[in-house]
């Protein structure tokens, strides 16, 4: 269902049927994709270590799939799976004298996509990933991933979605300049969400981290027919609900690697399949500064292996004391 592409690659599979959907990190999209065709977000920011850009990360049904449009939401969905992707300019979400325009963005996001899943009859959200600009900036007196949680809140609470087992596996990002961009999985069938036990449950922060809590779960566990996926929230260096080796890449990264074993184990306990391990793990790698690349990458490598299919992107954290974030998946396949 997931598979890392190259550019060629990429242009190979346009044509394929089964895809679903397609994330791209990089300044600028490859040619061809990115104004019409199939789903496809842009995440507007650099990967490092590759010269600013890289593969694609898509995503594949098992069966043909169809096309669609609505509610300014492109999707692609096969018998079992939707992936979807809504892009909105702040600037044509005005705010008022109650919200800003973040805030009435991400509301008004998260809106169309619950109709476009109550329409379509894929009604459980798996995993969703989310990137605004300057997600660590102040305005109207608030910083705007609060602005962005206090929109998402709302549209969750509308569509009755705010209980636990309703909560899907997310991340947040922050890349310089670019709208706000949402992509999601949904299916038929529900997922399994996974909590921490080293961690607080995000959903359940304390009034600390802005008037809404974030709304997702720490992991997901999913099932389709000869295959179990785990989705991986957007994971850092928190321990409770608070930040922990401020300043410090490796210590930080260290940190994840163990907040990734807690959610391991937590998959594996509720499995029908083999353990999950670490060394099974793809995803993105999340950087604040650049020049801590060596020191993270060098700690997951540790961790996770050479080998791990693991994309390396500049981007800025959820909290400014946050200086990496790592989100994931794995998947086991049944005969």
């Amino acid at each position: 269902m997931h598979r890392i592409l190259s550019v060629s690659e990429l242009a190979g599979s346009r044509d394929d049927p089964a895809l679903l959907g397609v994330s791209w990190v990089g300044r600028d999209a490859p040619a061809g994709f990115g104004t019409t065709g199939l789903p496809f977000q842009h995440i507007v920011a650099a990967q490092l270590g590759r010269g600013g850009a890289g593969p694609a990360e898509a995503w594949f049904g098992a069966l043909a799939g169809r096309e669609g449009f609505a509610h300014d939401v492109h999707f692609r969905c096969d018998a079992h799976l939707l992936f979807g992707v809504i892009t909105l300019a702040e600037g044509d979400c005005a705010g008022d004298a109650g919200a800003t325009p973040l805030q009435r963005a991400s509301q008004q996001a998260y809106e169309s996509l619950f109709r476009v899943l109550a329409e379509e009859g894929y009604p459980h959200l798996w995993r969703v990933w989310n990137y605004l600009d300057d997600i660590n900036g102040t305005t109207a007196g608030l910083e705007r991933y609060r602005q962005f949680n206090i929109g998402r809140h709302q549209a969750f609470a509308n569509a009755d979605r705010l209980q636990g087992c309703t909560i899907p596996a997310a991340s947040a990002l922050g890349v310089a300049g670019g709208p706000l961009s949402i992509a999601f999985l949904a299916a038929r069938a529900p997922c399994i969400p996974l909590e921490n036990p080293r961690q607080l449950s995000a959903y359940r922060y304390p009034a600390d981290y802005g008037p809404r809590s974030p709304t997702f779960s720490r992991a997901a566990l999913a099932r389709l027919p000869g295959q179990e996926w785990l989705f991986v929230s957007g994971t850092a260096s928190i321990v409770g609900h608070l930040t922990v080796h401020h300043g410090d890449p490796a210590a930080q990264t260290r940190e994840i690697v163990a907040n990734l074993e807690a959610l391991l184990a937590e998959a594996s306990r509720v499995s029908t399949g083999p353990a999950y391990r670490l060394d099974a793990l793809s995803g993105r790698a999340y950087v604040r500064h650049p020049e801590h690349l060596a020191a993270v990458q060098a700690e997951l490598v540790r961790a996770l292996g050479a080998e791990a299919p693991i994309v390396y992107v500049h981007a800025d954290v959820c909290r400014a004391d946050l200086l990496v974030e790592l989100e994931a998946q794995a998947c086991h396949l049944f005969v």
